[in-house]
Order: C-alpha cells, then structure tokens, then sequence
C-alpha cells in the first residue's frame, strides 16, 4: 500500500525549495504552485497583529489564492515570520540589509513563527502554528564579513541572513524548538494530520 493515500498530488502555495524538498523527503508528493501575494502590504494592513498570527494569515492567503484555481485539489500554504521583540524582520534585500539584520540579532534571542494553512474546496480544514527561538552567539565583526563572503548572494534567500541547515549554523549558540520548524514547515504536526484525515497511511 503507498503512503500517499489522495488521489492527486499536494499542492504547495510555496516556492520554498526547502519546504518542497522536505515533504518529497517525507514520502508526500508534491505539485508546486506559489501564490503570488504581496506580503509585505498585507503585513503593513495588519499592524496589530503579532509574528505568530501574521505567519498565520500569510499561510492562508497563499492557500486560498491556489485553492481559488484548484477546485477539489488539497492546498497547503505556509509562511515563517521573524520577531526580535515588538520588532519584525522581512529578507533583506542584499548584503547591507543582511548585515543590519545579523548585527541586531547577533548575542539576542529572535523567535522564529511558522505556520500552515491546509485548504479544500475553500474550506480551512487543518490550521497549526509553532514557535522557535534561537540564540545568536556573540560573533566578531570579521567573522560576520567572513560569514557574508562564504553565503555570497544566498544571504539575501532567508529572513535573518541565515539557513540554519546550512552555514548559517555557525552563528548559533542555542536553538529551541523542532527542527523542521525552523526550517519553514511544522512538519510532524502537518503528517499526524494527514494520517487523522485519511490522506497518509497510518
């Protein structure tokens, strides 16, 4: 018997090659159509609202937007917000950025807020949220420019200026909370779901 129980693939409102990459790994398969939204206006239309629910609502609107085109197929969409206190980070927009960005949070603890939103039919039938928090070491100013050179262009890929799977890693003393989190996708709670609803062997 496969895994995968649905008729048709999942479909990802994301173009995270990351989160991509992780349900492949994880035995879903996958139809990738990102959700042209523009974040950073709902982000700004939103103001009261903290990382966690902005993650939140970011998920479901890039569900429902591909939900809209899709009728009957199963949407995920997922988004991760950075918080550094009352502050919000978004990706920086080249190195300059992300050495501003790397400087605040350098010796600080920033949480990380992912969240998924599963859509049928324009219906929300599955909604999670978690949060991480990690700890940047007190790094050197020459290890920043060092860190910047190794990442080149790649800086710019995530908010923070960092992929933690990858050399991103070295900035870091202490990480809280599930991996696949803080990678963009809460991986575990999204399978137990699938396998409740029927859609993942069990």
């Amino acid at each position: 018997m496969p895994l995968w129980l649905a008729g048709e693939p999942l479909v990802l409102a994301s173009k995270s090659a990351i989160r991509h990459a992780l349900l492949r790994d994880a035995g879903v398969p996958v139809e990738v159509q990102p959700a042209d939204i523009d974040e950073r206006t709902i982000e700004q239309q939103s103001p009261a609202r903290d990382a966690g629910e902005l993650a939140a609502l970011l998920a479901r609107e890039k569900a429902r937007t591909i939900a809209a085109r899709l009728p009957g197929r199963l949407v995920l969409g997922a988004d991760q917000t950075l918080a550094l206190g009352e502050r919000r980070f978004s990706k920086p927009g080249d190195r300059a950025g992300a050495r501003a960005q790397l400087e605040a949070l350098r010796g600080r603890t920033h949480e990380l807020h992912t969240a998924v939103a599963l859509i049928r039919e324009s219906t929300i039938v599955f909604e999670h949220r978690e949060v991480a928090r990690l700890t940047m070491r007190a790094f050197s100013d020459s290890f920043l420019e060092s860190y910047l050179d190794a990442v080149g262009a790649g800086v710019t890929a995530s908010v923070g200026g960092y992929q933690l799977e990858r050399i991103g890693i070295q900035l870091f003393e202490r990480i809280e909370g599930e991996h696949f989190v803080i990678l963009g996708l809460p991986l575990v709670a999204l399978l137990q779901y699938l396998r409740q609803a029927g859609w993942l062997a069990a």
